[in-house]
């Protein structure tokens, strides 16, 4: 797909909220866990999510998107691959503003533009452990390797980061003193986050088995919201 066949992915409303950092986009695809992907199918606009990762198989980073070998955007895409548009979003508050015309959120959201297509049998395996990497650091440590039969079963779809645009909203409350508005109204922002619950532990595992890996996970969630919260503190 060539640059000229791409849309303008340039925000037309609120463009002051579009930011062109790729360490943000980086950011904004690192911290997540769903992808939505768009793509058309017999003329109609279908949205699927998938688990995915920011991967590198060897010729710089790649969004890499994991489903299975009977997956129906798997067999769009073919050999020649199939136009998809990708977001990932992230929903950091909601801001109760003192009326509902100013009342906003806070998020940060992502797009991704290009043509998907699927990765080589002989580059899969590692494309999958990329993904575990991103969704459960450390779990390869912790568990057996794939087999040839459950590496078969599976596929990635490898699309481009070149076309994207991230929009941007980590802010508190517009309205002023000034605005006249009613100052016993409660107004602010009500911090959202995705956190871990307890562990739920299988019921055939062994008594005294932990994971390392789990923690890491449920502990990098308590830290990216606590750290969200404390720098817009300042803001408010």
């Amino acid at each position: 797909m060539s640059e000229s066949a791409l849309p303008s992915l340039t925000v037309r409303r609120l463009r002051e909220r579009q930011n062109d950092d790729p360490a943000v986009l980086r950011e904004v695809l690192d911290e997540g866990y769903v992808a939505h992907v768009g793509f058309v199918r017999d003329g109609f606009p279908l949205v699927l999510p998938f688990l995915y990762a920011v991967g590198d198989l060897g010729e710089g980073p790649v969004l890499l998107l994991h489903g299975s070998t009977g997956g129906g955007l798997f067999l769009d895409a073919g050999a020649e691959g199939v136009p998809v548009s990708v977001t990932v979003t992230h929903l950091d508050g909601i801001v109760f503003s003192r009326s509902t015309f100013d009342s906003s959120a806070n998020y940060r959201s992502a797009m991704v533009v290009g043509r998907a297509t699927v990765v080589s049998a002989e580059q899969r395996r590692e494309a999958l452990w990329q993904i575990s990497d991103h969704l459960m650091p450390g779990r390869r440590a912790e568990v057996r390797e794939m087999t040839k039969k459950e590496v078969s079963a599976t596929h990635v779809l490898s699309v481009p980061l070149e076309h994207a645009s991230v929009k941007v909203r980590f802010a508190g409350v517009g309205d002023t003193v000034e605005d006249g508005e009613d100052l016993s109204v409660w107004a602010g922002v009500l911090p959202v986050a995705l956190r871990a619950g307890a562990p739920l532990t299988s019921p055939i595992t062994e008594d005294g088995a932990d994971s390392a890996s789990m923690h890491t996970v449920a502990e990098r969630l308590d830290r990216l919201a606590a750290d969200r919260e404390e720098r817009l503190r300042p803001l408010m």
